[in-house]
Formats: C-alpha cells, structure tokens, sequence
C-alpha cells in the first residue's frame, strides 16, 4: 500500500493515498499554500504544496484557475437578446395567433420542394426563427434561455455564436434530408446547446465542482434523452431536426475551448477571424438562391408508356392527382407553393385539331367550378402557337385565383396522329422562378413509341401475313402520326384481306394524312364499294372529295351517312362545320319575308 499522505486542511488533517492526492492536483483542488506531509520526501515535516515536485509536475495553472473561477451566474445578455429576436418573429407572423401551414410557407419556414426546386436555401436559417403558436414559443425560449445560459457563461461570445448558427443549420438540414414536412421551430438550436452542455460535462468532468458536474454532466444526459422520447411519442414533431441540432451541438462542444482556458488575444483582428465561419455561414444562406438557382432542381426522367412521351421532372416530385390531366406529378405541398404537371391524350377521330382541344380544353375546364371550391376566378389568355418538342402545338396561358393564392397555368396542346397531347403546368405566382423549371420541363418533353404501337410491332414480327395483325400495326402507327408507314401497313393489310373494310378506311385516313389525297380516296371509293352502307366509309370519302376541293360532293356524301345514322351527332356536327367553313359554296336560304298584294 502507498505510502499515505497528510493534507492539512480547516477542519483537521485528511490521509490520502499517492493516487488520490494526485488526482486532487490534477483537478486544481489542491492550492499551493496547502500543508502537505509526504513522508517519503518531507519526512514529519509539513511543507507548502508548491515545494514539492509532483505538485509542480501535476498542477497546471489555468486548469487550477478554471475549477476555481468557473460560474454559471452571468446574466445571459446575448441569449436574452436571442429570445426576443423569437418572440418579435412570431408578433410578425402569427399576431400572436396560430401559424398555418400556408403561413409557414409563406414566411420562411424550412419546405423542401422551395430550397432543392428554387435554391431557396435561406429557409434553413429563418426556419429557426419561426414558431407556430404561444406554447411552442414559450418551451422552446424557457429551454434555450437555461442551457444557452450555460453555454454562454461557459464559451466565448463568438463560439457560442457559431455553436447556435451551425446547430440550427445541421437541424434544419437533416430535416430537409430526411423528413418532407414543413418544419419550423428553434428546438434544434436548443438541442445543440444541450449537446454543447453534454459535450463539456464529460471533457471537462475532472476539473468541475461537485454542483457543476451535476449541472452539466449527470443532469444535462437525461435531459436531452426526456425531451428526445418526448418528441418520438408525440405527433407532430421534426424529431429528424431534433438529432441532428443535438448531434452538430455535440460536435461542436467537443471542439470549443472554454472561455477561461483560450488562449489571450495576441491580435486585433483574432475576433473578426473567429466570427468568420458563422458570418460566412448566413452570407452563404443568403446569397446561396442567386449562386445555385439556375443550376437547380435536379432533373429525372420520367416516361408514361400508355400515352407514349417522356418528360423530365425535379427529383423530389412524387405521382399526383389532378383534374387536368390522367397522369400527374407535383412537388408535395398541398396548398402555397404547390406545383405540378398533368398529361393526357385526347382522342379526336374527326382528326387532331389542336386549336379546337385549347378550345375544349377551356370552356370545360378553367372554369371556377370545374377547379374546385378552393377556386375564385380563372383569367384566361388567348391560345398562342407554341413549340413543345420537335412538335408544332397551341399554348393556353391562365390565372386561376384561389384562397391561398393566384396559380399560374400555362396548357400546351400538341396534335399527334388522331390524339392531341394536354401538356398542363401549374405553378404559384408567389414563387415566379417556378416558370424557369417549367421551361426546364417543357424543353425536355419528347414524343416516343407507347406501349400499344411496341405490341403491334412485336405482334408484326411474329405473324407478318396476318391481315388483322397488319391493321393493328397501321392503326397503331397512325395514332402515333406516322402516316406513311401506316399506310404501307394497312395496304398490306388489305392486300391480304380484301374484306376488311375498316382496314380500307383507316388507310385512306393514313394516306390523307400522308398528303396523298389521289391514293386516299381511290381506298375510300374502295371502301364504299365492298361497304356501301358503312358509315365511316362514306365519311372518309367525304373527307377525300373535301380534300380534291369538290365540297358540295363531300356534303352528299355526308347526307348519305347521316341518312343511314340520322341521330349520328359527330356526322351532324361534321356537316355544320363544313357548310360554315365554306359558306360560299352553301349559301343559307333567305328568310321568308312579308308578303304583298300586287
């Protein structure tokens, strides 16, 4: 056993053995006046602390200074001053209501499709500054103004400044990472501060007092683990944002000294070094949507086989619903700032016309009743052309004014084979630099094979004699606004099937729309001699007579089908639109007048 040693103290003298009284210098809590008696090297005598040579080796001044000196009674100025930075934030936002989650979009909150689609990177900082009502205020200030206390009392004004600036960053970032929800709040800095309270607790356990070790150290660890069960078992909470602000405080605490162990100031510009990384850190955030925005959203590819078209979309953007179009994608949020992209291929068999689908596409869609209830007013602009791929089209601009706020519209209609292509874009006029990922998207759009004309093809391949199989193809082909190998197809067809009078009108439609209007109508003739009571036999060859420049011979032929269908709407329709659009070959009879008396 060690020799014992003797420490002289108020209250008597105390025996200690060598590794204990070493671990006391250790700790600074030995002074250098104290009467020791070590009687390996000081036999009976008792001599001053600082005589002897393992105290001199032990004892650091500045730790001895710091177990002394170190106190958690400064009034936190710079955390208080924090605190009403929160509550005028929420006076502005709130009015001392609740914050909605359009309220949140709208004043800075962290929403994830706004920083990645726009580089609005800015939020992950104001996020922090933002709460949604008086209770979420209040515990969040009261946690913050006892563990920021601590941390201020404990680190240097500046170090404290970057443990606040990066906890609220890493919160806010592992957030936008990992949980799609708007989130605001400054708990992430709270639970930085908490990690920065853990963090110096365990470095610094040796050389604190018994009260500051309880303080900092055997409370601080429960804490943080309370309030962290408390978020998993409620709803409602970013407990992703949780982790990461006390993960960045934990990591942060590791680093920084404490103010009464840095090192003095050796230059006048030390502080302005010091203050760089948080400075440079909030002019990164606040510049960061000029310095990214044009290279963001990041793009992926997306195809829809059915309707046969590929469009690139952001990365973040999920499948939707929409009633402007079957398939759809968007940007998650469900009110301010919701964008999104809707498709659809509608059929026109009189023949795709892509300024009568704008047409349509506005009398029976942008109305405030056919939106939804959420709808005030919708402001529609003339149709224009457009150029939506390697495709001619029509463009229909709007502004549709809801409760949240005006969304802008733009519809692209592109004709394609007997479909014309609704290309719908929606986007809040609140976030304009949208429109640049719209141009994004629409510049990317390009027209493929569906997974209906593949089949034919495939089917082709396998049975290429088959006269039905053919006229799948050639259909299939012209759908697509391939005219010319559709026709080759469907007059292999027919040449296989000479029965097969639908097989003959779809090619005279396939050569119409190749611009043969000689071949188109010899099939049509064709037709309507091994069919001569066939509706759409005589309809094509009305097309073909119209198409040769004989309009009164295309009317009689329509009168012919409408004779055999006289409740047919679409042959009706057909027949007023041709005498409307040549009214001086069908001039209308005059009205009968008043009769006179010769």
């Amino acid at each position: 056993m060690a020799a014992p040693v003797i420490l002289r103290t108020e209250v008597g003298d105390e025996a200690l053995d060598l590794a204990e009284f070493e671990a006391r210098v250790g700790r600074g809590e030995v002074s250098p006046q104290s009467l020791v008696r070590l009687p390996a090297v000081t036999g009976d005598r008792f001599v001053r602390a600082c005589e002897l040579e393992l105290w001199q080796r032990l004892q650091d001044g500045r730790r001895a200074y710091f177990t002394r000196a170190f106190s958690l009674a400064r009034f936190p100025f710079f955390t208080s001053a924090l605190i009403l930075v929160n509550l005028a934030a929420f006076l502005v936002t709130a009015r001392g209501g609740t914050l909605e989650l359009d309220d949140m979009v709208r004043t800075g909150g962290k929403v994830g499709p706004l920083v990645f689609d726009l580089g609005e990177v800015w939020r992950l900082f104001t996020a922090n500054l933002l709460h949604r009502d008086g209770l979420h205020l209040g515990l969040n200030m009261f946690v913050l103004f006892n563990v920021g206390g601590m941390m201020e009392n404990t680190y240097r004004t500046l170090d404290y400044l970057w443990l606040l600036v990066f906890s609220g960053l890493a919160t806010m970032t592992a957030s936008l990472l990992l949980n799609e929800s708007v989130t605001i709040g400054a708990s992430g800095m709270v639970f930085g501060c908490l990690g920065g309270v853990v963090a110096f607790g365990l470095k610094y356990r040796s050389q604190l007092s018994a009260f500051h070790r309880s303080v900092m150290g055997d409370a601080a660890i429960p804490t943080a683990l309370g309030l962290l069960l408390i978020g998993l078992t409620s709803q409602g909470v970013d407990n992703w944002a949780h982790g990461g602000g006390l993960v960045a405080g934990l990591a942060t605490g590791s680093f920084l000294r404490p103010r009464l162990l840095a090192e003095g100031r050796r230059w006048w510009w030390e502080p302005a070094l010091r203050a760089l990384p948080s400075v440079g850190l909030v002019l990164l955030l606040a510049f960061g949507q000029a310095l990214f925005a044009d290279a963001l959203p990041t793009m992926r590819l997306e195809r829809d086989d059915v309707y046969g078209f590929s469009i690139p979309v952001p990365m973040t953007w999920g499948r939707g619903a929409t009633p402007l179009g079957r398939v759809a994608w968007y940007n998650g949020l469900p009110g301010l700032g919701r964008a999104s992209f809707a498709a659809e291929a509608v059929e026109m068999p009189e023949g795709a016309d892509a300024p009568g689908a704008a047409q349509r596409f506005v009398d029976e869609r942008l109305s405030a009743r056919a939106l939804g209830p959420d709808v005030t007013r919708v402001r529609v602009e003339a149709p224009e052309p457009a150029r939506v791929g390697d495709r001619d089209g029509v463009r229909v601009r709007a502004v549709v004014d809801e409760t949240s706020g005006p969304t802008r519209l733009a519809a692209y209609f592109v004709p394609r084979g007997g479909n014309v292509y609704q290309l719908v874009f929606q986007w809040p006029a609140d976030f304009p630099r949208y429109a640049h990922v719209v141009d994004q998207m629409l510049s990317g759009v390009r027209f493929e094979e569906g997974q209906a004309l593949r089949r034919a093809r495939a089917e082709a391949l396998f049975f290429p004699n088959s006269g039905p199989v053919l006229a799948r193809l050639g259909l299939s082909l012209l759908e697509h606004g391939d005219a010319p190998p559709a026709a080759e197809a469907l007059a292999t067809a027919v040449k296989v099937d000479p029965s097969n009078g639908p097989a003959r009108v779809a090619l005279s439609r396939a050569w119409l729309a190749a611009g043969d209007a000689e071949r188109a109508c010899a099939a049509a003739r064709d037709a309507v001699v091994y069919a001569p009571d066939d509706v759409e036999a005589l309809e094509a060859e009305a097309r073909c007579e119209l198409a040769q420049g004989h309009p009164r011979r295309a009317l009689l032929r329509l009168q012919a089908a409408r004779a055999l269908e006289p409740k047919n709407a679409h042959l009706e329709a057909a027949e007023r639109r041709l005498k409307e659009t040549l009214p001086e070959y069908f001039p209308s009879e005059p009205a009968p007048g008043p009769s006179r008396r010769p």
